[in-house]
C-alpha cells in the first residue's frame, strides 16, 4: 500500500469530516504534551540573562593644605605733635627824642580819581508845528455895489396872509455867480418858496476865499417874508 493510499480518506467520509477530525487530533496531542511536562522542560531551558552592573567608586579628592592665616596689618603709631616754643621777640620802644639826622617823611597828596560823566543824550528834535488852518472867507450878498433886488411879495400871498422864512443853500463859483440852489428849509407856502428861488438866481455874490484866493463853495442864504 502506498503512502497516498494510507492517508486517503476512508470511503464514505466527506472532506469536512476529515478537517474536523484533524483539529480534534491536534488539540488532543497538545493536551497530552501539557500533562507530560514537555512544555515545562522547554521553559526551564530558557535562562534569563542577568545584567551585572559594576559600580566604580570615583577616587577621593586630594586634601588641600589650609592657607596660612592672614595677619592683621600693624596699627599706625600715633605721634604726638611736638610743640616748639618760640623765643620772645624783642619789643621796640619808642624814643621820645628823635635823632637829629633822621629823615622827615613828606606826605604826598593823592589826586582824587576823575570820573567822566556820561554824555548827555541829545534832545529829540521837536515835532514840526502843525500847519496853520486855512483862512476861509464865506461868500456874501450884502455888498452895496451888488445891487441885488429884494424878492417880490406875491399879491395873492398878501391877501391870504401867507408869511414865513425860506432858507436856501446856494453853490457860488469863484466868479460870484450862483450855480446851484436848494431849499434847505421851506416857508410852508409854495408861492413864497418859488419867489425866493427866482430872486436869488438873479443875484450876484462876493465869492468865498481860502487864504485870500477866490474859491467856489456853498453858502446859506435866508429870506424872510413878513407882512407889514
Amino acid at each position: 500500500m502506498s503512502s497516498s493510499d494510507r492517508f486517503a480518506p476512508a470511503p464514505g467520509l466527506s472532506r469536512n469530516a476529515v478537517i474536523i477530525l484533524s483539529v480534534v487530533l491536534f488539540h488532543a496531542v497538545a493536551l497530552w504534551a501539557l500533562q507530560t511536562g514537555l512544555l515545562r522542560r522547554a521553559a526551564e531551558i530558557v535562562i534569563p540573562a542577568q545584567v551585572l552592573a559594576e559600580f566604580i567608586t570615583p577616587p577621593a579628592p586630594e586634601a588641600k593644605e589650609p592657607p596660612p592665616p592672614v595677619q592683621p596689618p600693624p596699627k599706625p603709631v600715633q605721634r604726638q605733635p611736638v610743640v616748639r616754643q618760640q623765643a620772645p621777640r624783642p619789643v621796640a620802644k619808642p624814643d621820645p627824642l628823635p635823632a637829629p639826622n633822621a629823615p622827615m617823611g613828606v606826605a604826598e597828596a593823592v589826586p582824587a580819581p576823575v570820573t567822566e560823566a556820561p554824555p548827555t543824550p541829545a534832545a529829540p528834535p521837536a515835532p514840526p508845528s502843525p500847519p496853520a488852518p486855512p483862512r476861509i472867507e464865506l461868500p456874501s450878498s450884502n455888498a452895496g455895489y451888488l445891487n441885488n433886488p429884494k424878492p417880490t411879495y406875491p399879491a395873492i400871498s398878501r391877501r391870504l396872509g401867507e408869511q414865513g422864512k425860506v432858507v436856501l443853500r446856494v453853490f457860488i463859483d469863484a466868479e460870484g455867480s450862483p450855480q446851484q440852489i436848494e431849499i434847505r428849509q421851506s416857508s410852508g407856502y409854495e408861492r413864497l418858496d418859488q419867489q425866493a428861488l427866482d430872486a436869488v438866481r438873479r443875484w450876484r455874490f462876493v465869492p468865498g476865499k481860502r487864504n485870500g484866493v477866490p474859491e467856489a463853495m456853498w453858502n446859506i442864504v435866508p429870506i424872510n417874508f413878513v407882512l407889514e
